[in-house]
């Protein structure tokens, strides 16, 4: 019986473990929504040049987070997908739609520039 009970608590632990990414990504989403409702309410005395700008960016990061939402269901959330080690957790606490671990994205930014 206390195995039974070890075994429900530890997949509790695990179930938690999966959820919480989600629900970071799924706070991360709403911020950023709330952001373009914010946006859109000031429109009318907003620069259209920035508007538009703040705009773009702030779908281009809503569709990482899609993305990152995807490779959360698929098992694939929290691997850097250049190199496919494992993406610490602490930047993914800070940027929960990271699809790069540190390294990898420097080396990205760098061949960009």
């Amino acid at each position: 019986m206390t195995t039974h009970r070890m075994t429900t608590r530890a997949e509790a632990a695990d179930e938690r473990r999966m959820h919480e990414p989600l629900r970071r990504l799924q706070r991360e989403r709403n911020t950023r929504l709330a952001q373009l409702t914010a946006m859109e309410a000031d429109r009318p005395n907003a620069n259209e040049e920035l508007m538009t700008a703040q705009t773009k960016a702030i779908r281009l990061v809503l569709a990482e987070i899609d993305a990152a939402v995807e490779r959360a269901k698929n098992g694939a959330y929290g691997d850097c997908q250049d190199c496919k080690v494992r993406i610490p957790v602490e930047r993914l606490e800070i940027l929960p739609y990271v699809r790069y671990c540190v390294r990898c994205q420097q080396l990205a930014l760098d061949a960009g520039s």
